[in-house]
């Protein structure tokens, strides 16, 4: 969202333009707000580093409960321009040949000719973002991660500090001194990784010793500045890749993973030296997306596997890096590249298939209900024959769809009751059942059945939705515990069994309260 990417260091010196049409709708948090570490908990940095914004439709009202002010006032308070009602499509078209100069001039353009357009790539933008002297994060961590400032998002130092590590971060010049870390992080930032010869340097040192190896780990101009430290040879692209949601492919498995990305430089792959190889390609455009050393722990990618609001797929390079530190500090030996492919390999579990599957149909309709169940009861029994399984329904009403003739391979005219579903499964020996597409009466029967043991008796796997999660879900006590345990915010509740006790609740909890019966899809219960 745009809090983050204006508070991103890697913009810093840039126009930045958004193409969604939804931007201020959800306002902008409360900066002084701030998590156990002391870093702000809804921001990447300090401040905002993007030199303007360009949008094309902006919502001046903010509508959300962590919303402490629009997004207008807080450019304001910044003192950063805004520049709404852009037709921001008409701009992407125009700034097709790659990231073009531009600024913003207020009001009519003037009669002089305005001075010449200053490239700020040819500034050391790194040395503008980096922090100016070392900070310690999570000081009692297991392992010390040296964190080397390009730009750094605050979300890798809660990457890091979430696994436990001690993060001591450092200036983009400060002197490497392997005995002083356990594990080396370079974070991403702004500009050309020419310019930062100094850190390309210590890093070269390092890579180059070998009597003292420790992991290292890049992301995105980290990724640039550890390669050109190995050897390799980098390019600006034309278009840059930017946003969420690009696909990349790990060299090993094959597979494909979706990430989140913001560079205009790249990597030239083919100049990788001979110890190091390929790690993910970018499936658009086919630029490097990550390199490993193959024999050292040594590796970097140019997508932000820690970007906040995702996509998250790679997140678990973190665990694989920390894990490496961890076996280094230990002197265990180990393979980056063999961890990796171990993490992201996909092992598929091949289950054997039903032959006969059960299926708890719809049960009686009155009149003026929808009839919802009896559209995916029959959808249930036409995807099954799809799949040549034998279906066998179970359902009371004749007057439904999913009894018709042809449909299922066998029907039986019987109340959805755990008596008579045992005996159609003692009959028919079904190797599965369908419990979902019935309503409630199926979902409830389903749960007796299971209590009771039967499904174990007659060995039937219960398919799709397991029985556990229909009881977590359906018992509104049980479902608030485990919302509350993912540290998700729910309603206050109780769970009663009569008026009086409803009463008594209504009482603690405070009026207006709304009453909801328990395992029951319709409202009738509540009613």
């Amino acid at each position: 969202g745009y809090p983050e990417s204006l508070t991103d260091p890697s913009y810093h010196a840039q126009l930045l333009v958004l193409t969604y049409p939804l931007i201020g709708n959800y306002g902008v948090p409360d900066e002084q707000e701030r998590d156990e570490h002391g870093i702000p908990k809804w921001f990447e940095s300090e401040r905002i580093w993007a030199a303007g914004l360009i949008v094309g439709e902006v919502s001046t009202r903010a509508c959300h409960w962590r919303a402490k002010r629009s997004l207008g006032s807080w450019l304001a308070a910044h003192g950063i321009p805004g520049v709404c009602d852009i037709d921001t499509r008409a701009l992407t078209y125009r700034l097709r040949e790659g990231v073009t100069l531009g600024r913003i001039v207020q009001g009519v353009p003037p009669l002089a000719p305005l001075p010449p357009l200053a490239d700020p790539n040819t500034r050391n933008l790194v040395a503008e973002v980096s922090i100016k002297e070392s900070k310690t994060f999570n000081p009692n961590g297991d392992v010390t991660i040296l964190a080397v400032d390009c730009g750094l998002k605050y979300n890798q130092i809660r990457c890091l500090i979430k696994r436990n590590a001690k993060v001591v971060l450092v200036p983009w010049d400060h002197k490497l001194d392997p005995s002083q870390y356990d594990g080396l992080f370079i974070s991403n930032g702004p500009g050309d990784p020419e310019i930062c010869k100094t850190v390309v340097d210590n890093l070269r040192t390092v890579v180059n010793n070998k009597s003292n190896i420790k992991p290292i780990f890049g992301i995105c101009l980290g990724h640039q500045l550890l390669s050109t430290a190995a050897g390799c040879n980098t390019y600006k692209t034309a278009y840059g890749n930017r946003g969420h949601n690009l696909p990349c492919t790990h060299s090993v498995t094959g597979r494909c993973f979706m990430t989140s990305q913001n560079h205009g430089f790249a990597v030239d792959a083919n100049s990788l030296p001979e110890d190091w190889k390929i790690l993910f390609t970018n499936e658009n455009d086919k630029t490097n997306e990550g390199i490993i050393h193959k024999s050292s722990p040594f590796f970097s990618v140019q997508f932000h596997p820690e970007h906040t609001a995702g996509p998250t797929d790679l997140e678990c390079l973190f665990d694989i890096f920390i894990d490496a530190v961890k076996s280094f500090k230990n002197k265990e030996h180990c393979v980056i590249d063999n961890m990796i492919t171990e993490k992201l390999e996909f092992v598929s579990t091949i289950q054997e298939r039903p032959k006969k599957v059960l299926i708890l149909g719809s049960g009686g309709l009155s009149i003026g209900q929808a009839g919802e169940f009896d559209y995916s009861g029959s959808q249930g029994v036409k995807a099954m024959q799809e799949e040549k399984i034998q279906t066998v329904l179970i359902n009371p009403n004749i007057a439904t769809v999913q009894t018709s003739k042809g449909l299922a391979d066998k029907v039986y005219f019987l109340p959805i009751t755990p008596e008579y579903v045992e005996q159609v499964i003692k009959a028919e020996r079904p190797t599965g059942v369908l419990l979902t597409f019935g309503g409630q009466t199926a979902l409830n029967c389903g749960v007796e059945l299971q209590k009771s043991k039967i499904f174990d008796k007659y060995n039937v796997n219960v398919l799709g939705t397991p029985i556990q999660s229909i009881v977590d879900t359906e018992d509104r006590k049980i479902f608030a515990e485990k919302i509350s345990a993912i540290g998700e915010k729910v309603a206050p509740s109780a769970a009663v069994t009569s008026v009086d006790e409803a009463l008594a609740a209504a009482v603690q909890i405070g009026y207006p309260v709304m009453a909801r019966s328990a395992f029951s899809l319709g409202g009738l219960g509540s009613g």
